[in-house]
């Protein structure tokens, strides 16, 4: 007969699990969530912080944080392999990624829409001292599409190819939305695209020590663009959104999106877009752009299919959701 000896440390530890057991308080494993967002000076870092926290905060056993990244496409890279769960990203690089387009490829990525965010304005700034008013002015000037990696960069290369005007014909630096500004300040760069929410803090903060020029679209320029981009659309940029803009400009709009992994777990994306759509009063709070996050328009506006998590919560609300949306 074999006989086992026991110290009374482990008594007194098997006698706890026994305990936790039977309470049904064993700690649940712990889902960590990574946002893959943008830049500080824009719209993604703090709406990804926001989400983060009500993610933490009402999903049991998860801990969310909002990173700082290029924007929408290393976001979509990034969660593709793994390296986060979650990214923000713009509605025409959503469709480039799940088709496996233009700056993928050919390589289909594994990413799913989670919720449809606001849409975004392309908004292209020059300082009213430059005399740049017109988008064809652009030839042989030093100007910024957005980071490379960005849904920005992606927009404004594709709203310029529709134009005729090709990456050969301006210098291109190329920078964040806060370097933008500041490159605008010290006359480094002539113009700085930004394809963000309107009321950006880094056009903000250079219009209160500068006096900027919005340069909108033209009626025949807006009927290019879309042509060439069916997810865009003309849009005006309303007018007072930023100091000296008095009147609205006319511009092209395209719709945010939330994407997830594909492979992702139903269950837990059920249970994210739950508490997401729950609590945007609070997400409110963080940027106005957010009231745009409601359920009906993530079954109106998303580019591409609906991951099956998010498809449960919108029928158990009674949102209809189209076939083209189904994976």
């Amino acid at each position: 007969m074999m006989s086992y000896r026991f110290s009374r440390l482990s008594i007194a530890v098997l006698a706890l699990i026994v305990i936790m057991l039977s309470a049904g308080s064993v700690p649940a494993k712990t889902s960590f969530i990574s946002i893959g967002t943008g830049g500080t000076g824009g719209v993604y870092y703090p709406y990804g912080g926001g989400v983060a926290e009500i993610w933490s905060k009402h999903v049991p056993g998860v801990k969310a944080v909002a990173e700082v990244t290029g924007a929408s496409v290393e976001n979509i890279r990034l969660a593709h392999r793994g390296e986060t769960v979650v990214g923000l990203v713009m509605g025409d690089v959503s469709i480039a990624a799940y088709e496996g387009a233009t700056q993928f490829q050919g390589k289909k990525q594994d990413v799913l829409t989670m919720a449809a965010m606001y849409p975004n304005l392309l908004q292209v700034v020059a300082l009213k001292a430059s005399g740049i008013t017109n988008l064809e002015q652009l030839r042989g000037r030093s100007i910024s599409t957005g980071s490379p990696g960005s849904g920005t960069n992606f927009m404004s290369e594709a709203v310029l190819k529709a134009l005729g005007i090709e990456p050969k014909d301006y210098r291109d630096s190329r920078l964040s939305f806060t370097e933008n500004a500041n490159a605008l300040r010290d006359g480094t760069i002539e113009v700085g695209f930004w394809s963000v929410g309107p009321g950006t803090s880094s056009i903000l903060d250079l219009a209160t020590t500068h006096d900027i020029h919005v340069i909108g679209v033209t009626p025949q320029q807006a009927d290019k663009i879309v042509a060439a981009n069916p997810t865009y659309s003309a849009v005006d940029l309303s007018a007072g959104v930023y100091r000296g803009q008095d009147q609205a400009v006319p511009t092209i709009g395209v719709w945010n999106v939330m994407i997830c992994q594909g492979s992702l777990d139903t269950e837990l994306v059920y249970k994210l877009t739950k508490a997401l759509f729950d609590h945007n009063d609070y997400l409110v709070k963080i940027h106005p752009s957010a009231s745009y996050t409601v359920p009906k328009n993530t079954a109106v506006y998303s580019p591409i299919p609906l991951h099956p998590g998010t498809i449960k919560y919108l029928e158990e609300k009674g949102v209809e959701v189209p076939a083209k949306l189904m994976p």
